[in-house]
């Protein structure tokens, strides 16, 4: 895709800051548990109809192959404005449901709207971390883990929102994912744009990426504390206005980065040359009817430039060109080069990656949609204190994966696939704690959970992008993401609902088919639950730890002494 670019210093850091508000909007379907129960209960649904909904909140959340091929030919405020579209008519119908505007809506349509709803997800994720991934393409995981962790601070943020303005009250949230949503994303749609490839890395910009990490450190501490404290003690309204009005200033911090750029300039002696050619090699290009690429194409690509820029040619053109020597066969790309969808698929390291993020995510989400239930189960009505402390801990394990995996990579060329080794390692003692439900430690067990849960994301997105190249990521980013709806599929629609509904019938003496009616208490209503998924983090583990040796060589080419990637080659 060739576009437009956005020339400057300032612009990338704008849509950085108009990213984070889109990344928190994004964060939509992290509120089914705010408002499952109620489904369940003013709806009449049984817990087998209720986790396969939140299997549509799944599906609509992680599958984007279609924002991920359209990011390549449509500017990001298109994806942008379908993404805000999606979320009005998904959360409105169920508006019209819950608060009985509408009565006897069919359950196929629910779950439909659930997922058209929660699709607007990955088409706002999709149009930002896509073009933030390209504007930043040398600080790629950097970015990756501030994007996904303050998509992971949503939960806690519409929390906060739902406690304060919407007075917990279901359909008022339904309401404001159906219109606040949107009006967010046509205020900042036009501030996320391509811009102009930084492939410097400077201190300035290492202390404006430490910035923006502090602050997101601060507001996810903020949100952990202000939660916890409204549960203990009955705040007034005046105060919970003014704790939702130092939110708000949180997430304003990334934008004082370009609003200092612009009060503060930087010494125009030391960086004006080059901004100078860089200006003037964009001008001419400009002037001269073309626009620079997002991507700098590599050595192979330009050899054959002129050849496929003409996207017509047949295969039996190719072939006889390459009968009468006019150009060379052109070779498959390697492992760190940009890859077709098609050249990736046929990859083993695509696979492996895919079965271990599918480990990971699809185990991790079976619990987020359960949470509710699972609280009640061990004696906890209230699921707000959990949901917290899993937004907050996710958030953590996104930022912190993003960051830890980057430095390890470019001072030890470590790959960063041995953190998810390290973390599903964890993850199956955290779901041996919830299996035997140890006294005590549920809030524990859903904190480490939420790490864990978190850095999967922050890390199979900068690795898919080593791996198979920036040309492409976005097709290749969501087809990875299909592994989160899967695994709800299987472990919470299919596993998890029905032992919960099979337990109910045991404690009630009812059969299933009455088990809507019933609540069930106790460990034993999601311990085989938690088991199978132990052992499943086990294979998972395994898998990552081949993946790890396997990419090994990989890193080395990438980031070792002597690539262009290496901390020493950046600084020269």
């Amino acid at each position: 895709m060739v576009m437009n670019l956005k020339v400057g210093k300032r612009p990338p850091w704008v849509g950085l800051g108009a990213a984070v508000w889109v990344q928190i909007a994004s964060g939509n379907p992290y509120t089914f548990p705010l408002y499952s129960h109620s489904l369940k209960s003013v709806l009449g649904f049984n817990q087998r109809q209720l986790t396969m909904l939140g299997v549509a909140n799944d599906i609509g959340e992680n599958v984007g192959l279609l924002p991920g091929i359209i990011c390549n030919k449509f500017p990001p405020w298109i994806i942008l404005s379908i993404g805000a579209s999606c979320c009005l008519f998904g959360y409105g119908v169920l508006w019209l449901a819950l608060s009985r505007t509408v009565l006897f809506l069919p359950n196929w349509l629910l779950w439909l709207a659930l997922v058209v709803g929660t699709n607007s997800s990955a088409w706002l994720s999709t149009a930002v971390l896509v073009t933030n991934m390209r504007n930043f393409p040398v600080s790629r995981g950097t970015v990756a883990g501030i994007l996904k962790g303050y998509s992971g601070l949503s939960a806690a943020v519409y929390t906060e929102i739902y406690s304060v303005i919407l007075h917990s009250s279901s359909p008022n949230l339904l309401l404001f994912l159906a219109l606040g949503v949107p009006i967010l994303c046509f205020l900042v749609m036009y501030l996320v744009r391509p811009c102009s490839p930084s492939s410097r890395d400077s201190s300035a910009e290492n202390s404006h990426f430490v910035f923006i990490q502090v602050a997101s450190i601060l507001l996810g501490v903020y949100l952990l504390a202000t939660t916890i404290l409204g549960d203990v003690l009955s705040l007034s309204h005046p105060i919970s206005y003014i704790i939702l009005t130092v939110m708000i200033l949180f997430l304003m911090a990334p934008l004082m980065i370009p609003l200092k750029m612009t009060l503060f300039p930087s010494n125009p002696r030391a960086t004006g040359i080059n901004d100078a050619q860089d200006t003037d090699s964009l001008n001419s290009f400009i002037e001269d009817g073309k626009t620079e690429p997002l991507l700098t194409p590599t050595s192979s690509e330009a050899n054959l430039k002129n050849l496929y820029e003409n996207e017509d040619l047949s295969d039996i053109d190719l072939l006889l060109a390459e009968g009468e020597g006019a150009i060379k066969k052109k070779r498959r790309p390697k492992r760190g080069e940009d890859f077709t969808f098609r050249e990736a698929i046929v990859k083993a390291d695509f696979w492996l990656l895919f079965l271990v993020y599918f480990v990971g995510v699809g185990s991790g989400v079976t619990v987020l949609n359960n949470l509710a239930q699972i609280g009640i189960a061990y004696g906890m009505p209230d699921a707000t204190i959990l949901l917290t402390l899993f937004s907050f801990f996710n958030f953590a394990g996104r930022l912190g994966g993003g960051s830890v995996s980057e430095y390890f990579v470019r001072t030890r060329t470590l790959p960063r696939t041995i953190w998810l080794t390290c973390t599903q390692v964890v993850m199956i003692i955290v779901y041996l704690l919830f299996a035997w439900g140890v006294k005590g430690t549920l809030y524990a067990a859903t904190g480490m959970l939420g790490l864990c849960y978190g850095v999967q994301f922050s890390i199979m997105i900068p690795t898919a992008s080593e791996l198979f190249g920036l040309k492409n990521f976005g097709v290749i980013y969501n087809f990875m993401s299909i592994g989160n709806p899967l695994g709800a599929l299987l472990f919470s629609g299919l596993l998890a609902g029905y032992i919960y509904d099979h337990e109910v019938s045991k404690q009630y003496g009812v059969n299933m088919l009455s088990a809507n009616s019933h609540t069930c208490f106790g460990p034993n209503c999601f311990r085989i639950t938690f088991l199978v998924l132990a052992c499943v983090c086990g294979i998972g583990s395994i898998l990552s730890v081949v993946l790890t040796i396997r990419l090994k060589p990989v890193y080395q080419m990438l980031y070792g002494e002597g690539s262009s990637r290496h901390p020493t080659s950046s600084s020269n």
